[in-house]
């Protein structure tokens, strides 16, 4: 379906290891590349790539699914999951080597069981809560499940993590809080008899980015390896961290229309001048958030160009002013075009939300180009 769009995702894949090496570089520790929601909407396989090119050493996804396709891809770095899934699946995630989050006596018990069965301890990663509060060992629960895992002849805990809440908050004390927590179990670990693990980690994008108290053996770094920011205060561009993605059109159709013509859907928007409006092929539907309607801007020709009414399901109108843009014109929605950018942290800012979200609902509508210093590398998808 996607052969005959013009409108494309495509990913600087030089930008992915570049990224890789610098979290690297900047953390004095090994890189877990998180991958997981296709590789924050840029292509799973693609970016896990480019970052063990770039220096990674882990791999990291959400679901057991996601691994799958990583391994079914060929790639044989250490990937890990996340968080538990289904005692079912245990079965399948072993088979394919993938490393499992502990953290409940169920499947701990069962994850113990099958690690016996097959003649040899299944390595593992204990998730502690320090704060997060979505999964994890409780702190209620550290000294059972410590036991738990020292006495299971099946597995082997050859991580052991956290996850921080609030580390792109420098402002509050939270992260430090939950730092002494943490360090609070790695000594429990070792004094209920836990052989010290290989991988301590604790620090996502923005705990690895400001916070070297978190920069343990590994860090896990999701959005910052794009190249995007955390949070409104923390900007990955001034650690180096290059943008990824680019998200292009063309114009598909052009008219002048006079002044106080109005456009769109419920006709929110009318042309302060008499000026041409310029259709583009893509909408909500692709992941355009409606929350742009009038909030946001294309680049058409080099020149910022303001989105001009309701953002529809699949198309979306551009105000041109006196400037007469031609069908076929490239638009950039996301990126760069001549010398200035559209930034993924500006749509975040005008649809009240976050980078992550941005990116990671461009829907599969859109094809993803993979480059490689401005080539194509591999094709799309």
């Amino acid at each position: 379906m996607n052969d005959f769009r013009a409108s494309r995702v495509e990913v600087d894949l030089s930008a992915i290891r570049h990224n890789a090496t610098r979290l690297g570089e900047l953390a004095g520790a090994a890189v877990c590349a998180v991958v997981k929601a296709d590789g924050y909407g840029h292509g799973a396989v693609e970016v896990a790539r480019a970052a063990l090119e770039g220096g990674a050493a882990w791999l990291a996804v959400a679901l057991v699914e996601e691994g799958l396709v990583l391994r079914g891809a060929g790639i044989e770095a250490p990937i890990l999951v996340l968080a538990e899934p289904p005692v079912a699946a245990i079965p399948t995630l072993l088979d394919a080597n993938l490393t499992a989050t502990v953290y409940r006596e169920p499947f701990i018990a069962a994850i113990d069981a099958a690690g016996r069965g097959r003649g040899e301890p299944v390595p593992v990663h204990l998730k502690a809560d320090t704060g997060m509060g979505r999964v994890g060992v409780p702190e209620a629960d550290w000294d059972a499940r410590l036991r738990q895992v020292v006495a299971a002849e099946g597995l082997r805990v050859e991580g052991v993590f956290t996850h921080l809440a609030c580390a792109d908050e420098p402002d509050r004390d939270v992260t430090d809080v939950q730092l002494a927590a943490f360090d609070r179990f790695l000594d429990r670990a070792v004094k209920l008899g836990l052989p010290a693990p290989v991988w301590v980690h604790a620090a996502n994008s923005a705990g690895t980015l400001l916070y070297p108290a978190a920069r343990r053996e590994l860090v896990r770094t999701g959005i910052a390896l794009y190249g995007l920011s955390p949070a409104v205060g923390v900007d990955a561009a001034d650690f180096g961290l290059r943008p990824a993605l680019r998200l292009v059109t063309e114009v598909t159709f052009v008219k002048r229309v006079p002044a106080g013509t109005a456009v769109s859907y419920g006709h929110r928007w009318s042309a302060p001048a008499d000026g041409w409006v310029a259709t583009l092929p893509l909408g909500y539907a692709d992941g355009v958030p409606r929350a742009l309607t009038n909030a946001a801007e294309v680049l058409v020709g080099g020149v910022r160009r303001p989105i001009a009414g309701t953002v529809c399901m699949d198309q979306l109108l551009v105000w041109c002013g006196d400037d007469e843009v031609a069908v076929g014109d490239e638009a950039v929605l996301i990126g760069d075009q001549g010398d200035d950018r559209i930034r993924v942290e500006e749509w975040a800012a005008a649809a009240d939300t976050i980078t992550y979200e941005i990116v990671t609902q461009l829907t599969a509508r859109l094809p993803r180009v993979p480059l490689v210093d401005g080539r194509a590398a591999g094709g799309s998808r």
